[in-house]
């Protein structure tokens, strides 16, 4: 099981995309997930997601951790929306069609259970684009197709350090995690919750340090080879625009142009199957 997430190298169609393509198409696909509540549309972008996944060649083992861990917050959140919104789907639809009756506040009604299944599918829809963008996307080459767009070198340079240094966190995360266990603080499911958390403390604080640490060694390497004393930067990842990163753009657009259509012609955000 993956614990790390990482760019990871393969010959694909996703990977040979520019960065910036991937970018510009990620923005465009959050667009969607945030505009819409059409339970037809946020169907059609998981299958969607599935296919890219199955395009770029990665493997679910390379997410399995990630995507069990978003499960278990996906559950929490849904309990959490219950307990606090029971009425909102009724609210939202217009219609309250009672399935289990407890008590007037908290009814089971077909519309809060259509409306937490949208909000499912909306994480759904959108998780697994972020992850492939993660998986497939080079930090360097990255950085490289932004500043070609127009974006400074030197924000483009800082974006590409923080891919870098996502699974470096989590690496030290791990090690330091184990080295704790070994001299007896417990982070198992053996330990209550409340000495668990706490125990995390103990790792939350060398991680800083470390963090600090590596900043501050960065950043003289960085001093030491003169970064930012010229205006501009030659890159040796740069790759130009194909056809493939065009279309792609397109694609992405076209998925907008649809979710803006269906917000007019759902009347809003939300598609209403309980309107007779």
């Amino acid at each position: 099981m993956k614990l790390i997430l990482e760019y990871i190298d393969k010959n694909s169609f996703i990977h040979n995309l520019t960065g910036a393509t991937k970018l510009i198409c990620f923005i465009l696909w959050c667009v969607v997930t945030i505009i819409t509540y059409d339970t037809r549309l946020l169907i059609f972008l998981i299958v969607l997601s599935v296919f890219l996944f199955k395009l770029s060649k990665i493997k679910f083992k390379d997410i399995s951790f990630v995507i069990t861990f978003i499960l278990i917050f996906l559950l929490l959140n849904n309990i959490l929306i219950y307990a606090f919104g029971p009425n909102t789907g009724p609210e939202i639809y217009g219609t309250k069609t009672i399935l289990l009756n407890f008590n007037n506040a908290y009814s089971i009604t077909a519309e809060q259970l259509f409306y937490q299944l949208n909000i499912t599918l909306k994480y759904f829809s959108v998780i697994p684009i972020s992850l492939l963008f993660i998986l497939t996307t080079n930090p360097s080459e990255f950085a490289a197709s932004l500043n070609k767009i127009g974006i400074n070198y030197k924000i483009s340079y800082a974006i590409s350090l923080a891919l870098r240094y996502i699974p470096d966190i989590i690496e030290d995360y791990k090690n330091i995690s184990l080295s704790k266990q070994a001299r007896g603080i417990d982070m198992s499911k053996n330990e209550k919750l409340s000495i668990r958390i706490k125990n995390m403390f103990f790792i939350i604080i060398p991680i800083i340090f470390s963090s600090i640490n590596r900043i501050d060694k960065i950043s003289c390497a960085m001093e030491l080879r003169g970064f930012g004393y010229k205006k501009k930067r030659t890159w040796y990842t740069q790759r130009k625009f194909k056809i493939n990163d065009i279309v792609s753009i397109l694609f992405f657009i076209i998925l907008d142009l649809i979710a803006i259509w269906l917000f007019y012609m759902n009347n809003g955000r939300f598609f209403n199957p309980f309107i007779k």
